[in-house]
């Protein structure tokens, strides 16, 4: 299967556009040896032609527009993008849906809780009904396999994570399992696999099972400390409070990473205010020397 990587930043981007952290100054004035990063958001495909969208970032129009190949240049109009899947309703994964209108009706897959909130606290499905037909809502079930027609070597299954609702959610702070969900996605030709969770919050047993059997893992590397913001002094919230799990606590995802076997180890969804964005600092080499590899807009994974 072809992975490609449209956005690796989390929510606002890198650099953030209201944000002059030390981060987001060294890109805009070029001291930083980094390159900037729209919102999390990538591609798949089981043949290089046909492509499943999994999530769709505000800034889905610049990342279509440098990927050629999510173009159909043989249509007056058209796009390569067949399906959508969410594994979330956040808005820094699911605002893009809006600018996606002009070629509605789209096939979207997403839990019930997902499709709750995004008709009730941000009701993109309701909106988009005037646009030919809006959004066709296909459901996920977690922990049953699924398929998408446009790619159907790939196999899809939808794994339950603890983490967070969003803010417009009435159950913000008391999720249900579908809130969140992680992909475990298998191409049935090879038997390799991926999984795909640009958000994890705390690692239960029955995750943890599923991180074992993935060949590739990209995977949540928001932030690197959990009060990072504070430190940083551009918030409050603390990553288990965004539903984060940071990279360099104890118990956190750099831990985690080294007991899994997976052959590759890519971090997605990186906060602006994260030092891993600087290439050159010491977190950037700690990484490099524990194998784990930080994604970047325009990468293409092959598994």
């Amino acid at each position: 299967m072809q992975i490609n990587v449209l956005g690796s930043a989390a929510g606002g981007g890198f650099p953030q556009w209201n944000c002059n952290c030390s981060n987001c100054q060294g890109v805009r004035n070029g001291t930083l040896k980094t390159s900037a990063r729209t919102q999390s958001s990538i591609a798949l495909s089981d043949d290089g032609i046909n492509f499943v969208l999994c999530n769709a970032s505000p800034d889905i129009a610049h990342q279509l527009a440098a990927t050629p190949a999510l173009s159909k240049k043989e249509v007056l109009r058209g796009t390569a993008i067949g399906s959508i899947i969410l594994t979330d309703s956040q808005i820094d994964h699911t605002a893009g849906l809006l600018s996606l209108r002009e070629g509605c009706p789209h096939q979207v897959w997403c839990t019930p809780e997902v499709h709750d909130d995004l008709t009730t606290g941000f009701p993109v499905f309701t909106m988009l009904t005037h646009w030919n037909g809006g959004l066709i809502h296909h459901g996920i079930t977690p922990g049953e396999a699924f398929s998408v027609a446009v790619c159907p070597a790939l196999t899809f299954t939808a794994i339950p994570l603890l983490s967070n609702a969003p803010p417009y959610s009435a159950y913000r702070g008391k999720p249900l399992p579908g809130h969140n969900i992680a992909l475990f996605i298998e191409d049935t030709r090879t038997g390799k696999t991926l999984m795909y969770a640009p958000g994890l919050g705390e690692p239960d047993s029955e995750l943890l099972g599923w991180l074992h059997k993935a060949d590739c893992l990209l995977i949540d590397g928001t932030l690197w400390q959990d009060n990072e913001l504070a430190n940083t002094g551009v918030g409050r919230n603390t990553g288990k409070d965004m539903g984060h799990l940071a990279l360099a606590e104890e118990q956190g995802l750099i831990a985690l990473l080294a007991s899994l076997p997976a052959e590759r180890k890519i971090l997605i969804h990186i906060n602006n205010t994260n030092p891993i964005l600087d290439e050159e600092s010491a977190e950037r080499q700690m990484l490099t020397s524990l194998g784990i590899e930080v994604s970047w807009d325009g990468m293409v994974i092959e598994v």
